[in-house]
């Protein structure tokens, strides 16, 4: 007769009263029937296995020819108290066994039974060790982390017994796959690095199938695969076909005939293996059980005998027993029958399969030599955005959108597609963690700021929303953004922000000089030329101490200003070798002596002003630092939005806002004493108010690479981008065109983040202490921020001297001069040559004359020479 030991639960009053009977009902019936009791304890969660006992119970009837009463106690994990009533109620009667076929082990049936002398056995019979074969496999490959998929309920209980007794592994048990566990793995962050079933062998394949049509079998060779029984079916590899293939675990067909005490032409295809261990395990019990002649042992819990009977002869007769059944063992420090089990582990692909290994109780885990045993890596998702020069891609499609032909950033997840600072630091902590990775990168490119409703945007969005595992990035660490993730030790030390505008550019021309005076005031200079050469001309001819009216008072060889030596003597004055000798008469040289003062002061003018132009003209940036660029209106500005750099603004805003207020209250409080606060103005300048607000009505640029642009369309240099110094300085030894204005500010470090408790954030933290410990980030640095790379830029230094261009004009009217020149040489030897081929004529002329006869018929021709 079986009972169940959920049958009644009894008070303490009604406990004891009951015993009472209990007690009554055995006396009466003492001697009338011999029957042994076997109290049994089984999980709740394996309700199959009293269907397994029962059958045991009848076949060890059977075989031995006792009457057996099993008292099955079905144990449930949170209602302990109410368990030890059920035990304690079997074993008023009397028992002669306690059968302990839990996964974990009771306890309290161990220490109560060996307290009245009742023997104790537990067989494991749970998935021990293929959970140790499993666990001992994804060690040799160096795992960290899996998810283990089970066909039951009840094997998912059964193997958290062994992971919190002794697994290093992080896992995720889940029972069977369906939509739930589906979007469960899908949203474990990071994203499991090995995926293991464990079920069945006809469950392995349906289950398989399901993860490759939900597709979570993404990447290579991360599957394994583990029967519960043996089947000699093979695998269906057309499942494997889009795959490089899986792991598979079995049993040995050694172990299924061990199992079912077989020594040899066992047929046990599709035998459960636990169910032929509880079977055989059990007729081994009532074997021993009838050979040492064992009775039931009544005790009550509440008070055990002083001295109770001795078990010792029991376990010495289990222990011959099990040494006539190799594939079970027994251990005398937990009373426990332990089985022998043995696995084959295969790889196999879609056309062959390679053995792998095999994992046995005795020798552990054995590898092939002749397999590769290479650890697979972990994968993690690490989330990142485009910003020179942390992250920019290689090479750009030449397709464009449309056809058009313009370059275009095709997204990949590929890491060897991009290069950068981050790029380089994720690559090397690939290296030092051991793990594969993929670039995801926000859908809207942002880093991440809080929204109105609470969530995030951008990278810090992604992340605590599990698309991304970790995020190596230009990411400054704020206490806002440690609200929803965290940050691990900084990698990048003080990178506040800084103002980029371009130079202005010098406008360079060939006749730079002749701007340095106005058009009006270079032709008053030859109007007052051209008076002063008529005006000296005139005061020579018509003086009567000039030396053309008074030539006995000079010597022949004086210089007489003619009109052409006037304008000569007016022109040449302008140069230091100066005009040559002066007018005789005092009036011509009062007219001299006032043109040379004019003279002087126009040269000076001139080289000051020239001085000054220069020096103006080198002076780059009209604004030094944050406070004059708030100060003025001319200059436009912008911040790239969703940064830190725009909440830092919103912040300053914010807090004088604040301050005002607190101010305006203390002023206008009549309980407060308003003379120390009562100023003629408020005493604190609302600059950010006013940066924000400019910023607002510039719109925040998208990109980086947008404000960057803009700062270059604006040849005036009348645009500036407010943004991370280390990528303006990056962009300044890039370009020419750009320069820093005033120091950083706000400065911040950046950090790689994760997800809020993620077993990352240490590892990562000492990974990044020990590249800090090699010196590796300075050499990185390096790498990009190196002023010697940056090459020779025009107009680089404020101290160079002024360039040809600018002056070039002074020797094209040297050239111009030159040219005139030879002109007029050409006009003089022309002029020569004419005035003396007409002198040759009339000389030739008169001779012919002269040589005619005075008497000859010819007519006299009188001919008068022209001199």
């Amino acid at each position: 007769m079986q009972r169940s030991a959920q049958r009644y639960q009894c008070p303490p009053f009604d406990r004891w009263l009951g015993s009472w009977v209990l007690l009554l009902l055995v006396l009466l019936t003492k001697g009338t029937t011999a029957q042994l009791t076997i109290i049994s304890t089984i999980d709740e969660s394996l309700p199959e296995s009293v269907a397994w006992l029962e059958d045991a119970v009848r076949q060890g009837e059977s075989t031995s020819g006792l009457t057996i009463n099993q008292e099955v106690i079905l144990m449930s994990l949170d209602k302990e108290e109410e368990n030890q009533q059920q035990f304690c109620s079997a074993l008023f009667p009397g028992a002669a066994l306690v059968l302990d076929v839990t996964a974990g082990g009771w306890t309290f049936a161990r220490d109560t039974a060996a307290a009245h002398g009742v023997p104790y056995v537990r067989v494991q019979a749970s998935n021990h060790q293929w959970m140790a074969a499993t666990d001992h496999l994804l060690m040799s490959r160096n795992a960290t982390d899996a998810a283990l998929i089970f066909g039951s309920e009840a094997a998912l209980d059964q193997a958290l017994y062994y992971l919190v007794e002794g697994s290093v592994v992080r896992v995720i048990v889940l029972p069977g796959i369906d939509e739930k566990t589906t979007a469960t793995l899908k949203k474990m962050r990071p994203a499991p690095s090995y995926y293991v079933i464990q079920a069945a062998f006809n469950q392995l394949t349906t289950l398989f199938s399901m993860a490759v049509s939900k597709k979570l079998v993404t990447r290579d060779s991360r599957w394994t695969l583990v029967a519960m029984d043996y089947s000699e079916k093979e695998f269906d590899r057309n499942l494997l076909a889009n795959t490089s293939g899986i792991t598979l675990m079995r049993p040995d067909k050694e172990v299924c005939c061990t199992a079912t005490k077989t020594q040899s032409f066992c047929n046990c295809d599709g035998l459960m293996i636990p169910k032929a261990l509880i079977l055989n395990s059990m007729l081994s019990l009532v074997s021993v059980l009838k050979a040492q002649g064992q009775q039931n042992v009544a005790g009550q819990c509440d008070s055990p005998p002083d001295a109770a009977p001795s078990t010792a002869s029991f376990y010495t007769a289990l222990q011959k027993e099990l040494d006539k059944w190799p594939g079970m063992s027994w251990r005398m420090d937990k009373l426990q029958m332990e089985p022998k089990l043995a696995f084959n582990i295969e790889a196999i692909n879609s056309t062959a399969k390679q053995v792998v290994g095999s994992w046995s109780t005795e020798g552990q885990l054995s590898l092939n030599p002749d397999y590769e045993h290479s650890p697979i890596k972990r994968f993690f998702r690490i989330g990142t955005v485009l910003s020179r020069p942390w992250v920019s891609p290689k090479k750009m499609s030449k397709e464009g959108k449309g056809g058009a032909g313009k370059d275009e950033w095709v997204p990949t997840n590929d890491p060897n597609d991009y290069m950068g600072y981050c790029v380089d630091l994720a690559e090397r902590l690939a290296f030092e963690m051991k793990f594969d990775y993929d670039f995801v990168f926000p859908e809207d490119g942002q880093y991440g700021v809080r929204q109105q409703n609470g969530s995030w945007n951008g990278l810090v969005g992604d992340l605590s929303n599990g698309v991304t595992d970790i995020i190596v990035g230009p990411l400054t660490m704020t206490s806002e953004r440690e609200e929803v993730i965290d940050f691990v030790a900084p990698y990048f030390d003080q990178s506040g922000i800084s103002i980029v505008i371009r130079k202005r550019q010098r406008e360079e021309s060939l006749f730079k000089f002749m701007t340095v005076l106005r058009a009006e005031v270079w032709v008053s200079i030859v109007a007052a030329l051209v008076v002063t050469g008529v005006m000296i001309w005139l005061l020579d001819r018509y003086s009567p101490y000039s030396a053309q009216n008074n030539a006995a008072l000079y010597p022949t060889n004086c210089r007489k200003f003619t009109l052409k030596e006037s304008f000569w003597f007016a022109l040449t004055s302008f140069t230091p070798q100066g005009g040559g000798e002066a007018p005789k008469a005092l009036s011509g040289r009062t007219l001299v002596a006032a043109y040379w003062l004019f003279v002087v002061l126009m040269l000076a003018t001139f080289t000051a002003n020239l001085a000054a132009f220069l020096t103006v003209e080198r002076m780059q940036t009209p604004v030094s630092s944050l406070d004059e660029l708030a100060g003025q209106s001319k200059i436009n500005y912008s911040v790239l939005q969703s940064t830190a750099t725009i909440q830092y603004f919103e912040n300053m805003a914010a807090a004088e806002d604040k301050l005002y207020r607190v101010w305006k209250e203390l002023t206008l409080n009549s309980t407060s004493d308003q003379s120390k606060y009562r100023v003629w103005d408020y005493p604190i300048k609302e600059q950010y108010t006013h940066i924000l607000q400019v910023i607002v009505d510039s719109k925040p640029v998208l990109h980086a690479e947008e404000g960057f642009r803009r700062v270059l369309e604006n040849e005036k240099g009348e645009f500036a981008f407010i943004h991370d110094a280390s990528e303006i300085r990056y962009e300044v030894f890039q370009d020419c065109l750009l320069t820093e204005v005033g120091e950083p500010f706000a400065e911040q470090p950046y950090a790689i983040a994760v997800q809020q408790g993620s077993h990352l954030q240490d590892e990562i933290s000492r990974a990044i202490l020990e590249l800090q410990k090699d010196r590796y980030f300075e050499a990185l640095s390096a790498k990009f921020w190196n002023t010697t790379e940056r090459g020779s830029c025009p107009n680089d230094s404020d101290s160079e001297g002024i360039t040809l261009q600018s002056l070039g004009g002074v020797f094209i009217a040297t050239l111009i001069g030159l040219a005139l020149a030879m002109v007029a040489l050409a006009a003089e030897v022309l002029y020569y040559k004419r005035g003396k081929n007409s002198l040759v004529s009339d000389v030739t002329s008169k001779k012919a004359l002269q040589m005619i006869p005075e008497k000859s018929h010819v007519s006299r021709i009188n001919v008068t020479p022209v001199f």
